[in-house]
């Protein structure tokens, strides 16, 4: 017998798929044009893979709060989408150090 809480949960369960559904049609990337450097490749494929990882726990979060998930997929997916996350603040970390040092040179 469902409660008004299990009716509320299924609704927000509900609207927080399609606000994820909409956001993944939002950001459709669009094709990569044929000649891309290699930094620029290496850089949309990590931002690719985190996007992927983040996206990845969600759904996994998402399954394990209506009990078809598994615990220790949740811990994986969030682990892994943490460190994909971490390696681009890394990245984006060092890229504006090198920019502030060269700002810094005399020209």
């Amino acid at each position: 017998m469902p409660t008004a809480t299990n009716a509320v949960s299924r609704a927000a369960l509900a609207a927080y798929e399609a606000a994820t559904r909409r956001a993944r049609e939002e950001t459709a990337a669009p094709a990569a044009p044929a000649a891309t450097p290699r930094f620029e490749a290496m850089l949309r494929q990590e931002l690719e893979a985190t996007r992927d990882a983040l996206r990845a726990s969600e759904s996994a979060s998402v399954e394990a709060l209506t009990g078809r998930g598994d615990l220790q997929q949740v811990v994986e997916a969030v682990t892994e989408a943490e460190l994909g996350l971490q390696k681009l603040v890394a990245v984006r970390d060092r890229m504006i150090s090198a920019y502030q040092e060269i700002m810094r040179m005399p020209i």
